[in-house]
This record gives structure tokens, sequence and C-alpha cells, in this order.
């Protein structure tokens, strides 16, 4: 069976605060470690009540300080946001303190409304179109070939992966020969044409000789099929409130949430939640067995946006043990 890795927001969930959901993190990955996980990742958003890592870079060393073995990193940097210099010494210095361990997963968008760039300082039109310049930059700061020396940076051994929920950013990572990491968790729509465009126009290079494609999977697990439900209306109501424009904290789970929603709005959760799997083990078992099967994926990439931190926990737990059961099914 593929590995399973870990997407963690570090949630702000309703009634807490950052720093419960920052030591959240670092408790999640120690699980994670444990229970076999093969990387985890922390992403930059910006301006969202609900998301504690925006300093993503901070958030990762603190998470990598806390364990040992687990691969840790961005899923990801947005680079509009910055310049190519400053993340290769952000992620050179990770590198440098936890060597072997980091991951760094660029996306164009700006994790941010316009209010927020406005208040970056930045032009994120202007900087999105840079892209692939800013990631050869980037890359070449690593190998030693950038206008400057990265100190720390130059001779960093930092995987670099591109991010997307479109065809542009496989066109990107297949053209860098770079691996891929598709957000299908909250948005499935282009992901088979994405994959499709990123295997079919991939160039091997000095970093991978061919494709490799990790895909965002949603897990809400839990011992019987109804807790499962329950807990996932927390995720529901996200994917809700993020339509109408209205993000906030990780909301507590509701009964029977869905019964009340206009059609529209359930017909957007049906979408949005086909790269999801939610129940118990079994449950859980044959549908990320269907998607591996369906999308030929190299790795997946599980989040669980569960309000209750334990349940949380058990829902990550509950996956490892789906892993295993799927593992030695394959090898029988």
């Amino acid at each position: 069976m593929i590995p399973f890795s870990v997407l963690d927001l570090s949630p702000v969930v309703e009634g807490s605060d950052a720093r419960t959901a920052l030591l959240n993190s670092r408790t999640l990955a120690q699980k994670a470690e444990a229970l076999g996980y093969n990387r985890f990742w922390l992403a930059e958003h910006h301006g969202m009540e609900g998301i504690a890592s925006a300093a993503t870079s901070v958030a990762i060393a603190h998470v990598a300080a806390g364990t040992e073995r687990i691969r840790v990193g961005a899923g990801g940097v947005m680079l509009p946001n910055h310049a190519p210099l400053l993340i290769a010494e952000q992620f050179g210095t990770l590198d440098a303190i936890h060597p072997g361990r980091i991951d760094l997963g660029l996306g164009r968008a700006p994790g941010s409304d316009g209010k927020v760039a406005q208040a970056m300082k930045r032009d994120l039109y202007a900087a999105a179109e840079r892209f692939p310049q800013d990631v050869a930059e980037l890359l070449a700061y690593f190998e030693g070939r950038g206008p400057v020396k990265a100190v720390p940076g130059e001779g960093a051994e930092v995987p670099v992966w591109i991010l997307g929920s479109s065809l542009y950013g496989a066109q990107v990572a297949a053209h860098f020969g770079l691996p891929y990491a598709f957000a299908s968790h909250f948005a499935p729509q282009a992901m088979h044409q994405a994959l499709e465009v990123y295997r079919e126009r991939f160039q091997p290079s000095r970093y991978l000789d061919k494709p490799y494609a990790m895909l965002g999977f949603n897990i809400v697990a839990a011992d019987t099929d109804e807790e499962a439900q329950y807990l996932a209306t927390s995720l529901l109501q996200a994917f809700v409130n993020l339509g109408r424009g209205m993000p906030g904290k990780l909301p507590a789970p509701v009964k029977d949430y869905e019964k009340d929603l206009p059609a529209d709005a359930r017909a957007r959760l049906s979408a949005v939640l086909s790269a999801s799997a939610i129940g118990a083990p079994a449950t859980v078992a044959k549908a990320v067995q269907a998607f591996a099967d369906e999308t030929g994926a190299d790795e997946l990439i599980i989040s669980a946006s569960v309000h209750d931190f334990e349940k949380r926990v058990r829902s990550f737990e509950l996956a490892a043990q789906v892993r295993e059961e799927l593992a030695r099914a394959e090898a029988a």
C-alpha cells in the first residue's frame, strides 16, 4: 500500500486559540511519527482565524524540534509572497538543524485575499506570473547557482515539490521534473486532468527520473460510521462557511447538519468531498482503496478536520490501521 502522510493546517477550533493549535500540531506530529506516517506538512495561509500556521517555517521548526524521524515540511509555502532567496535561507536553516528531514512544497496562490495582500505590500498578480522563474531561482540557490550565496541554503538537500489545484502547477512540476502534490482534499475537480498533464509532460531531472504524485485526501475515521459522520460535520461547516466567504475557527460538530442545508450547498459539498472517506475503518478502507486504484497515486496526504483533538488523533490512528490492513491484503 502506498505511504500515508499528514497535512496539518494547525486548526484553531471554536473555543480555543493559536497557542493550543500549535502545541496540538507538535503532539499530532509525534503521534504520526509513532504510527509510521511518512511526512507531516503545514500550510501557509494569512488572515485566517482558523489556521495558526501562517509563519510556516517557524511552525515547521517547532514541529521538527519535537520529532526525530518523520519528514516535516511545507504544504506549502506560497512563493508569490516571498523572495526566493529568503525561502532558500529559511529552509536551508531548517535543513541545517534537521538534516534530511525537511520538505518544501511551493504554491502559486497567495494564501490570502486582496486585503491581506495589500497589508503584505505585495503585487501578488505580478508575483504569481513570475512563479516558474521564482521556482528556477530558488532551485538555483540550493544548487549554488544563484546570483548570491544562500547561507544557509546552498548545498541543502531539501526536496522541492510543486503544489496545485489546477493544470498550471501540473505543468510547472512536469517541466522542472519535480514531485507534484495536488489539493484534491478541497479542490478535486481538475485532479484527473492535472495528473494526466503531469505524467504525460514530465521531464526526468536530477531530482526525479519519473513522475511522483501525492494527493490530498480527507479522512474522518471513528469506531462507527455514525460517530464519524457526526465528527465530519465540522469539516462540512468549514467548507460551507468558506464558500460563503465567512471562514472562521473550526466549528464544533452539529447533529443532522446537512438536513437543513439548501440544495446548492449540499451539491457543493458532494463535489468537494469526492476525495474523502468518512466512517468506521471498514468504510474508510473501501474508499481509500478505490481512490488509490482510480488515481494511481504514489502517496496520500491525509487531512482530518475534527474539532476535538483527541478524536482527531484517533482518526489518524484508525487511518494508520487501515493502511496497514490494506498493505497486508496487498502482500497476501
